[in-house]
């Protein structure tokens, strides 16, 4: 990643396919929020680390430390990897909550690269097929890789938050991941999805599609450490 490069003015990647005449309609691609996630891990000081964050009782360290175990996660869901199951058919525990004290001392440099390999398997079509497994919960492909969207573009969002830094996002990304929220939103009654986001905070109908879909996340777009 370049130096001096911000998540606002990070260039996304440009790899998924074009749809031609008479082709599917297009994929979600991940790379943009993606490459926003990249640009703030290039900036992250040591000292930031332990700063609140929207994520209730989360550092920045520990919310980095779930970063990369998300990135892959999802990248073993969208190559159809499942977690072994033991004797009892149960899926293996997961790692635990997230903390700062057990982030990988090499994230500045491993975070970028899950990264990278997270885009990837998901611009395989495969991706999108079938169903897919990540933390012993099996959906949906097509869900699993919109929450794996969302999942990078808020918590991207939380770390610009919590160390003052700007974020934004391509206008399909805030797009996809508003309709994705909405429909969890009415799915719940608003109350949230216990593991992902909490109670939808109340955000004016006219604002920008990322703050709607921060606060659909249970977050308020004007927190402030």
């Amino acid at each position: 990643m370049p130096e001096n490069t911000t998540p606002e003015n990070a260039t996304p990647r440009s790899g998924a396919p074009d749809g031609g005449a008479g082709a599917a309609a297009p994929r979600p691609d991940l790379g943009d929020a993606a490459d926003r996630v990249a640009a703030l891990v290039a900036e992250i000081r040591d000292d930031e680390l332990g700063s609140p964050t929207p994520c209730e009782d989360m550092s920045v360290g520990a919310l980095l430390d779930h970063l990369m175990g998300l990135t892959l996660a999802f990248r073993l869901a969208a190559e159809k990897v499942r977690a072994p199951q033991g004797e009892d058919g149960a899926p293996p525990p997961g790692p635990g909550e997230p903390s700062a004290d057990r982030l990988d001392p090499a994230w500045r440099s491993e975070l970028p690269v899950r990264l990278d390999a997270l885009v990837t398997a998901w611009r395989s079509p495969a991706a999108w097929e079938g169903e897919a497994e990540a933390g012993g919960v099996v959906m949906p492909a097509e869900v699993m890789g919109l929450v794996a969207m969302n999942e990078l573009v808020v918590h991207g969002w939380d770390v610009a938050r919590a160390t003052g830094r700007p974020y934004a996002c391509a206008p399909e990304t805030a797009d996809g991941i508003l309709v994705f929220l909405r429909q969890t939103a009415e799915e719940t009654g608003g109350q949230g999805a216990p593991g992902l986001f909490g109670p939808v905070v109340p955000v004016p109908g006219d604002a920008p599609p990322l703050d709607r879909a921060i606060g659909l996340a249970g977050r308020d777009p004007a927190w402030r450490p």
